[in-house]
């Protein structure tokens, strides 16, 4: 039985809690009494201005076409420390690149990456599916119907970005990329953190894996 006394802006905040993934101001919407898309974006800016007049650790953040709960970045070491035990090994520059050219290119095959970049990508593919930053987004149609790759909710996520339109230039999105990684890199290593993982690519015969 729902509480009626709760308002509005403790609903959003609490479903936000709880989300494992960002919530869209429509499904919010349909989960609040009288709540709107535009309301849901005003109750957004009431809570952060709560959160920033309180002080408090996290704010929410618009990113992948939904809305998240995040701590603030000046406590990102110590968020970092809590993760480091499982942490994963950071992107190495060949799955970075190669990341760029699905952002960019989607939906693309594996032929047009490997044309591209001139090597093959196949190990590379498969760490970025494994990270969930690239998905199979269907097949192309024509002789061999090979496999076209996208990039996830995940990979909007992870760099922080409310969409595809809001890319960076191709000749920045590389730099981002490994900002992001670098920041984290830097975030674990403060205080000693067991079991880091190496490059996820080995280089080998000419071939990334």
């Amino acid at each position: 039985m729902r509480d009626s006394t709760a308002g509005a802006k403790q609903v959003l905040e609490a479903l936000l809690f709880a989300a494992e993934e960002p919530l869209s101001a429509r499904r919010i919407a349909a989960m609040i009494d009288e709540a709107t898309p535009e309301s849901v974006a005003d109750l957004v800016r009431d809570l952060n201005a709560d959160y920033l007049r309180e002080d408090r650790a996290f704010h929410v953040q618009e990113v992948a076409g939904g809305y998240r709960l995040v701590t603030r970045p000046e406590f990102a070491s110590w968020v970092a420390d809590l993760r480091a035990s499982d942490a994963s090994p950071r992107l190495s520059q060949a799955a970075l690149e190669t990341l760029s050219i699905v952002a960019y290119k989607q939906p693309v095959t594996r032929a047009e990456l490997e044309s591209i970049r001139g090597v093959t990508v196949e190990g590379v593919l498969k760490t970025l599916v494994d990270r969930e930053l690239v998905r199979i987004a269907g097949r192309e149609e024509g002789m061999g119907r090979p496999l076209l790759y996208g990039t996830t909710d995940h990979f909007l996520e992870y760099f922080g970005l409310p969409s595809l339109d809001a890319l960076p230039r191709p000749d920045e999105l590389e730099i981002l990329f490994a900002d992001r990684e670098r920041q984290e890199e830097l975030a674990l290593e403060e205080e000693p953190a067991p079991e880091l993982g190496g490059n996820d690519d080995a280089h080998a015969n000419g071939q990334e894996e």
